[in-house]
Parts: C-alpha cells; structure tokens; sequence
C-alpha cells in the first residue's frame, strides 16, 4: 500500500517561486548585514541536549525536540525506573543530542569553543533553520529560520546603535512598515527594587509582558495574586501608559526610580535614544512593557512589530554573560533575530515581493533536433556569461508543449534556430509578452538580448 505523501504539522513545502522570494529576503538580509562587517557562520543542527537545556526558562525546555540514541536505548534503563520515573525524566536518560532551539545558544557555544580562533569583538551572521515543539498557528512554526547578527565581546552601546540602523535599514528595503520596539531589564530590575518586590522580579515581567494580550487589569489581578499589596501594584503600572511619548518616559523613570540598576539602565536608554535621534531613526518606540520572557536579556531588549502582522518580526537585546555557562565568564554580547518565515508571510499577504524576486529564466531555446541543439548550445552558453538566465528545451517535443513550458514558467523569450536559421545564420526571438519576433544574425544575438533587458 502506497504511503500518503505528508509532512509534520507545523513545518513547509516552498515550491520555486516561494523559494526565491524567501531568497531574495535570505540576500537582503545578508547585503545589509555584511555592510556593517558581519561574517557568516554555520553550526550543526543538533546539540548536545546539556547545551540547550536551562538557557530558555522552564517552558522554553518543554520546547525543545530531543533525539533518541541510537540503537536500543531502553536496554540501560531497570525495569522498575520505567514504571515509577516520569517522561520528561526518562527523556534525559535516553536522549542526548536535541535540534537547535534558537541560534544564540549555539554561538555562545561556538564562540567558547573556538576562542583561541576567533578575535573579538567578534560579529556573526547565521542564516539556519531552528526547531521547537510547539503548537502550530498563524505565524507560529515547528521549524523556521532564523536570521540573526550578535556582535560579542564588547559593551559598547554602539552595538546596540548599530543593530537598530540595520532593522531600520532593513524593513525600509523590505517595504514593511514597522515600529522598533525597544526597553531595558535594568529598568524593569528598578521599577520592582523601588517598588520593594524585587524578590519577585521574574513573576512580575512575565506578567508584564502579557499585557498587549490581557490587558492591564488582568496584569493587576495576576501581580497582587503574588502577594504585591495595591500601593506597589499601582506604582509599578504607572510605567505602562501607552500614550506617553519617549522624552516622557524617559523622565517618569528619572523621576521615579531609585537605585544604581535603574540609573545604568536609564542612561543606557537615553544614549541609545540620542543616537536615533541623530539618525533620524523615528520609528523606535520605548515600551516598558517589553520584557521578552528569555532569561539570558540582561540590558536593552529589542522587538519589532508591524501593522501588517499580529506578532513580531524580529528581536533580541543585550546578554551580560551567556558565555559563563560554557566556562567563559565576563564576555557580553548584543544581538537581535530576524523572523524570515514572519517576514515571507507579511510579505507574502501584502504583494510587497518586487518583481524581480523571482530569477526567471529569460531566454528558452527551441529544441529542434540534436544537430539543432549542437550548434545553440555555444550561443546559450555566451548568455549565460553575460549574466542572462537561459534555457535549452531538453527533448526534441512538439513546439507547442515547448511553448507551453515557456508560457507557465514566465520565460519572455523564445529563440528559434532550425535548419533555415542555422543556414542563413540568424536566430528568430519571439516575445511570449507582446508577441512580437525579431530575427537577428547568430553574431549579435546576445547584444540583442542584452539590449532587451
């Protein structure tokens, strides 16, 4: 019995035209990133599991696709341990090696392996596929790539400066309208210190960060259900007034905040706030809200949103320490990722791919025998010198189903050279657009194309 032809929920088929617009977003990215000194790295698809686990939060965890050993792997484990020990414990005695949740694990991995290789700071690309184990829905995948830059071993805040002009950069040449979302963790570490519930810092900002999905009175129920009396709760809301411009953000945690954490992070905050301005970057929004349920953000958080999508797009922020786990400790690092499999589905639904994302062929050569195709063969190959996508009908078929194969694939141009042409030493071009011919000699034939593009 035949197997019914399926894939995994939550994963994607690209058929070639969405290929290569997923391309052309792959190569606009890569153009920009380069521009600022990026260079690209590649890491393996699966890790260790012990690398992953304990970096994304005890949710995160549940997300991660683990691998089973090989062979039979139940054979160390006693009987008894299998019926008293639970399946999330079992799965660590018999996996060791789980798919790549995010890609910033894996280069502070990297970057701590390949110390005595690498000089810092030092700045990455990485263009690769990830995995988690997480419900399907709009927008929200079992497997996609990520797109990330980080610049590690520095603490400047230009990284930050710099990470900001590129998602500007970025989405303009993309043509999606966005906003840059942007905080700091600092502030959010002084907004519960001044409240005097730090101990209860990592409860409040997941609270905080549902607040676009509940609403602020749900927040409220969900803070004073910690023990936080109504007096701290209203002090802490106070931050999360929506209509307030920057400069008025700013000043209100002037005002209000106490404490060195809270005094670094507002300074931290307004240089990067000054640099926009001096950019004439308008479109980063400080948000206090944003919190970004990732453990490892320990200064700025960035977070991009659009009108044309109802998630983000793209995000990341500062880490102080993420090396330490792997033994290398006091090495800091700033980056941000960029959602493609997002990117393509707003993209996509708003007819925002330009034309030429699509690298159609331009030029189908008509088979009309072997000794046809022996002589064009040459010609073809010139246009394809001159950058000119080209095609030689392989069978020797009616030149209706050639025509036919022109016509769904989009290719403009069909060139004729039977045993007439190749006497007179002309090639016949028909423009499957307009339907128009022109017969040229075999010597100028590329000059023609070229002319046409």
């Amino acid at each position: 019995m035949a197997v019914k032809p399926a894939i995994p929920k939550g994963t994607r088929d690209f058929l070639p035209a969405q290929a290569a617009k997923r391309q052309y977003i792959f190569d606009t990215l890569k153009k920009h990133f380069e521009s600022y000194g990026y260079k690209p790295i590649e890491t393996p698809a699966m890790e260790l599991l012990q690398t992953l686990t304990g970096k994304y939060g005890e949710e995160g965890d549940k997300l991660i696709f683990k691998i089973l050993n090989s062979g039979d792997f139940l054979s160390k484990i006693p009987p008894e341990t299998l019926s008293t020990i639970s399946s999330n414990e079992l799965s660590f005695r018999i996996c060791e090696k789980a798919l790549r949740y995010d890609l910033t694990v894996p280069f502070a991995r990297f970057v701590v392996q390949h110390r005595n290789e690498i000089t810092l700071p030092f700045k990455r690309y990485q263009i690769q596929p990830v995995w988690r184990a997480d419900r399907p829905q709009k927008g929200r995948y079992r497997e996609f790539y990520q797109c990330d830059i980080d610049s590690i071993g520095s603490n400047s805040l230009l990284n930050e400066a710099e990470l900001i002009a590129i998602m500007n950069n970025v989405f303009q040449d993309l043509q999606i309208p966005v906003t840059i979302r942007i905080n700091n963790r600092k502030i959010l570490s002084g907004i519960c210190e001044t409240a005097g519930v730090s101990k209860h810092f990592k409860s409040i900002t997941i609270a905080i960060d549902k607040l676009d999905k509940i609403g602020i009175e749900k927040v409220k129920e969900e803070i004073i259900s910690l023990g936080i009396d109504t007096h701290a709760t209203d002090f802490i809301l106070q931050f999360f007034e929506e209509n307030a411009d920057n400069k008025a953000k700013i000043q209100l945690v002037k005002e209000k905040l106490k404490g060195e954490t809270a005094e670094k992070g507002i300074a931290e905050l307004t240089e990067i706030m000054e640099f926009c301005e001096t950019q004439q970057i308008d479109n980063v929004k400080i948000d206090f809200t944003l919190a970004r349920g990732l453990d490892y953000y320990t200064g700025a958080i960035f977070e991009v949103t659009t009108p044309l999508f109802n998630s983000s797009i793209c995000g990341g922020g500062r880490y102080d320490d993420l090396t330490g786990i792997f033994g290398w400790e006091g090495i800091s690092g700033v980056g941000v990722s960029f959602g493609a499999d997002r990117i393509y589905d707003v993209m996509e639904e708003n007819n925002l791919f330009p034309e030429n994302a699509e690298k159609n062929t331009l030029v189908l050569w008509i088979n009309f025998g072997k000794e046809e195709v022996s002589y064009i063969f040459p010609i073809a190959q010139k246009l394809r010198n001159e950058g000119i996508i080209t095609e030689v009908y392989p069978d020797n078929v009616k030149l209706k189903k050639q025509l036919k194969y022109a016509d769904t694939n989009r290719i403009q141009w069909v060139a004729m050279c039977g045993s007439e042409e190749m006497k007179n030493e002309t090639v016949t071009f028909k423009n499957l657009k307009t339907g128009t011919q022109h017969t040229v000699k075999i010597s100028e034939s590329v000059e023609f194309i070229k002319s046409q593009k």
